[in-house]
């Protein structure tokens, strides 16, 4: 008999989170545990993104308590939970961590017994042009390699002159630089962008069109001088089918994996698979979660053996943030094996917001 209890938790950012969709300043997510009758349990973390996500937000609360009254049935069949891909990510990361006993140690490996690391690029937050230079000048000092700016919200021209100028001080083959859009560009202002940015060496620039937009996506991969990698495209298809026929038809260079948006591991490794069926690189990234999904996520990428810098740099934007068992050092991720997963202690936590909100 499984028991499921959730709790909502609101994130709160250090600073604002700028891009093309908007700044965000807060976060909503809940935290999942999974009992068995031994009372042994399990976590999981619920985090959508809204204007990203492809589920009803509004309808997570009333889901979640209807999985509460039978888990199990959920837990044998996560295809009924395909059209809420942060809820099926919850709930299996919850029965993960429980069949392996509740140690937070979801995928065990050399990451997780602290004698491996993996490598991350760091992340550049839209803003003013000043402030996105500070925010490259710790970056860079902190020993990073690879940096991805965030594009589209302000005067692309003023990011344009920000990021060549750190390309003028920085080589490409000492520093990767790679740009993500997040949807902000029409098809014909794409191509200028695109022609801007392969005379600064740029690595590559995430989903440069809104989702959607197939046919003017497949035309710019087609001849691209800059890589493109699908990312919001990928929310919302379930089908494996017609996952085939989107890689198959945008041929894309790249995709991203998040595993709160694209339904979890497993789910997430379907994409894989088909990626590399269609010699599409790929490589995964958080999408804002806690620390609890973060050290999941992260445990889960090692196990996939991908060299290029993963997008898992995100433990440190929240003033709120559950204590972590990852950690970094400059661009490395690191796990703490004798980090304690006090259960008992986070639940008492939630509850008391729970309650005082």
């Amino acid at each position: 008999m499984l028991k499921l209890t959730f709790y909502p938790y609101i994130l709160d950012f250090i600073e604002p989170g700028g891009t093309s969709r908007g700044v965000m300043l807060k976060r909503k997510i809940w935290i999942l545990f999974l009992e068995n009758e031994n009372g042994e349990t399990g976590i999981g973390e619920c985090a959508p993104l809204e204007g990203l996500s492809c589920e009803n937000i509004e309808e997570i609360d009333s889901l979640l308590q209807n999985i509460s009254s039978d888990p199990a049935r959920y837990i044998s069949d996560l295809s009924y939970l395909d059209e809420f891909p942060s809820v099926k990510f919850a709930l299996e990361m919850a029965y993960i961590d429980l069949i392996n006993k509740g140690k937070s140690e979801w995928f065990p490996s050399e990451f997780t017994k602290a004698q491996d690391h993996i490598k991350i690029n760091g992340l550049i937050w839209m803003g003013t042009k000043e402030k996105m230079l500070e925010r490259v000048g710790e970056k860079l000092s902190q020993g990073f390699t690879c940096l991805k700016f965030k594009i589209g919200a302000i005067n692309f021209s003023d990011e344009y002159e920000l990021i060549r100028s750190v390309r003028e001080k920085y080589d490409k083959s000492i520093l990767e630089i790679r740009v993500d859009a997040n949807g902000a560009f029409s098809y014909e202002e794409a191509r200028r962008v695109l022609d801007k940015l392969n005379k600064i060496d740029i690595h590559s620039i995430e989903q440069p069109l809104k989702a959607g937009k197939i046919e003017e996506t497949s035309r710019l991969c087609a001849d691209t001088p800059v890589p493109i990698v699908l990312d919001e495209e990928l929310i919302g298809i379930h089908n494996t089918e017609k996952r085939k026929q989107l890689l198959g038809f945008i041929k894309p260079q790249y995709i991203i994996l998040k595993p709160s948006l694209t339904g979890g591991f497993s789910s997430s490794d379907t994409w894989i698979s088909l990626a590399e069926e269609n010699s599409v690189k790929w490589w995964i990234t958080s999408a804002l979660e806690s620390n609890i999904g973060l050290n999941a996520i992260a445990q889960w990428t090692y196990t996939k053996h991908n060299d290029l810098p993963q997008g898992l740099g995100t433990g440190k934007v929240f003033s709120n943030n559950f204590p972590s068992a990852v950690f970094t050092k400059g661009e490395r991720l690191f796990i703490d094996k004798d980090y304690n997963n006090d259960y008992q202690t986070l639940k008492s936590r939630l509850k008391l917001q729970k309650r005082d909100s």
